[in-house]
């Protein structure tokens, strides 16, 4: 059974970072693209990063304006999300995905999710 499971979420300051971390179990990690979603209140999800299997990264948007950068730990079975600068704007659920192959797939194309981490900036 494949979990996915994100942490590091929290209440932060405007300027301040955050990394998220999600640890997976059930997929073979190393082969798997995986990537960062995040959906704010009242809004669509939205894709931020996917990294694949090679560390190759594809940014799905560019709201993050070069201020996170996604990260793999094939050893220890984690995806990592470092947000830096934080706005109010960033306050959202943040969820972990994995594809299901080597590379980074269409946003649309996850098939695995975890539940989410949420992150919340004040002004």
């Amino acid at each position: 059974r494949v979990q996915l499971v994100e942490s590091g979420g929290g209440s932060v300051q405007a300027g301040e970072s955050l990394k998220l971390s999600c640890t997976t179990s059930g997929l073979t990690f190393a082969h798997t693209a995986m990537a960062w979603f995040r959906q704010p209140p009242g809004k669509e999800r939205e894709g931020l990063q996917c990294i694949s299997w090679n560390d190759g990264v594809d940014h799905y948007s560019h709201s993050d304006q070069g201020r996170f950068t996604i990260s793999r730990d094939n050893a220890k079975n984690t995806v990592y999300l470092q947000m830096n600068n934080l706005a109010p704007g960033d306050s959202a659920m943040y969820y972990c995905a994995a594809g299901s192959s080597y590379f980074c797939p269409a946003p649309s194309a996850f098939n695995y999710w975890g539940r989410g981490t949420q992150v919340t900036v004040s002004s």
